[in-house]
């Protein structure tokens, strides 16, 4: 227990600053999802632009345009869970080098010097963190191709299934296609918040305020932002006085 103590009193900044992170981290992806079923934002209204979307799928017999569509998000989730597997090997070398890291940040002015415990474990996070989003985008990119089937498997024109049944079905891959984009989305998210983590290893206040930063920014696009206002642009045409 006293040594317990001991390491608290001593680390309690870093302690800190972990636990705002986290907070901001975690308490940012949940406030996205549960302020999207009340609130206009990026998520909430890209689904409805693909439950149209699929809407028009059921209306065309070629859906090769559509499938083809599939495959480039696809190839984006891809890029990006490829990038990740480099940024872990790159982690890993780092953490060869832990003595050589220390000394190059040291130079750094405002710089707080870590032992080797400290910075191994903010290198850990950051392993963690690009693992969390490699684990995102891999499951995007199955989503997605369960997505593309479902299209294949929905019913054409030509078979003149009901109304209901069509809105179903749109429904369904809407949903499916939501669900990849948002564990992209999130994979995103957690690239943005691992920049945060760089001003850890020069500062715990540094990597306070970066978190919460990159919460405001994440916002800013997410809920107000000029391209949210372009999406939410009715396509009536006005008309004049």
């Amino acid at each position: 227990m006293e040594d317990i103590s001991v390491f608290l009193v001593q680390n309690w900044l870093n302690l800190t600053a972990l636990a705002w992170f986290l907070i901001c981290f975690r308490g940012y992806i949940f406030y996205v999802k549960r302020k999207s079923f009340t609130t206009p934002c990026l998520v909430s209204v890209m689904h409805m632009y693909r439950q149209e979307w699929m809407m028009r799928v059921m209306e065309r017999e070629n859906r090769i345009a559509d499938t083809s569509a599939i495959a480039n998000l696809e190839r984006s989730v891809s890029f990006f869970a490829s990038t990740t597997m480099l940024i872990l090997a790159g982690l890993m070398t780092v953490l060869g080098s832990t003595d050589k890291a220390i000394d190059l940040v040291a130079d750094i002015p405002f710089a707080v010097l870590a032992t080797r415990q400290e910075w191994e474990l903010k290198i850990l996070l950051l392993i963690v963190l690009f693992i969390y989003a490699f684990f995102k985008f891999t499951w995007s990119l199955r989503q997605y191709g369960f997505a593309s089937v479902m299209i294949g498997g929905a019913p054409s024109p030509e078979e003149n299934v009901s109304q209901q049944v069509k809105q179903v079905t749109a429904d369904r891959i809407a949903k499916m296609a939501s669900k990849a984009a948002n564990n992209f989305n999130t994979g995103l998210r957690t690239f943005y918040f691992s920049q945060a983590v760089l001003g850890w290893f020069i500062n715990p206040i540094l990597f306070m305020c970066l978190a919460t930063f990159i919460v405001y920014i994440l916002y800013r696009r997410e809920f107000n932002s000029s391209t949210l206002h372009i999406l939410m642009m009715s396509s009536e045409p006005e008309r004049k006085q």
